[in-house]
C-alpha cells in the first residue's frame, strides 16, 4: 500500500501470461490463494479491496452484485467460466478463498508481496493493481482497440471520462510513443 498522496504506478501484464501463471499457482496448496486471486482479478477488473471480500458462494452464481468499497457505487458483474472453473478446482465449498494459514483474510500488503514473488516480469512494477490494468488492456485489445471499448471500460472502472481511462491504461503514452517511432 502506498503512502497517502504519493504517486505510484503499476504496469499491466499480458492476460494469457497471467492465466498461465495462475493455473500453475493453483496446483499447489501454498500458492493456491495467489493463483485464485489472479484469475478473479483479471476476469473481473475489480479492485483488490473488493475481491478480498468475495466468498465462494458469491462466485458460484452467474452474476455478482457488489458495492465497491472505494466509490460506494453498486456494480453487477457476470461470472465467467474461467472463474467458475478455478472455484471448482480449488475445492473450497464455502467461505473466502483468500484465507491465510492463520485463518484470516490475506492483507493487501501481503498479497502484493506474494504477487511480486510469483509474477516476475523484468522491468515491470507489479502490484494487485497491475491485474486490474491487465483486465482493462484485455478488454481493449479484444474489442479491436475501439473507442467503444474505452467507453465500456470507463464505466466499468467508474472513471469520470474516457480520456482518464486511456491515461490509466497507458494508451495515450503508447500512442505518443508511436508518433515518435514512425518519424
Amino acid at each position: 500500500m502506498s503512502v497517502k498522496g504519493s504517486n505510484t504506478t503499476s504496469d499491466y501484464i499480458d492476460y494469457e501470461k497471467l492465466m498461465f501463471q495462475a493455473e500453475k499457482l493453483i496446483q499447489y496448496k501454498k500458492t493456491r490463494t495467489i493463483g485464485t486471486y489472479i484469475i478473479i482479478a483479471i476476469n473481473t477488473g475489480l479492485r483488490c479491496s473488493d475481491i478480498l471480500k468475495l466468498t465462494i458462494e458469491d462466485l458460484k452464481n452467474d452474476t455478482l452484485t457488489i458495492q465497491e468499497q472505494k466509490t460506494k457505487k453498486y456494480k453487477t458483474i457476470a461470472i465467467n467460466d474461467r472463474i467458475k472453473e478455478v472455484i471448482r478446482k480449488i475445492g473450497i465449498i464455502s467461505g473466502s478463498p483468500f484465507i491465510t494459514q492463520k485463518g484470516t483474510i490475506i492483507s493487501i500488503q501481503h498479497l502484493n508481496q506474494e504477487l511480486k514473488k510469483c509474477i516476475k516480469v523484468k522491468g515491470l512494477k507489479i502490484s494487485s493493481h497491475s491485474l486490474r490494468k491487465s483486465f482493462g488492456r484485455r478488454v481493449f485489445q479484444q474489442n479491436n482497440e475501439s473507442e467503444l471499448s474505452l467507453v465500456y471500460l470507463s464505466e466499468m472502472f467508474n472513471h469520470s471520462s474516457v480520456s482518464m481511462t486511456k491515461i490509466y491504461l497507458g494508451i495515450r503514452q503508447q500512442e505518443l510513443n508511436n508518433v515518435y517511432l514512425t518519424l
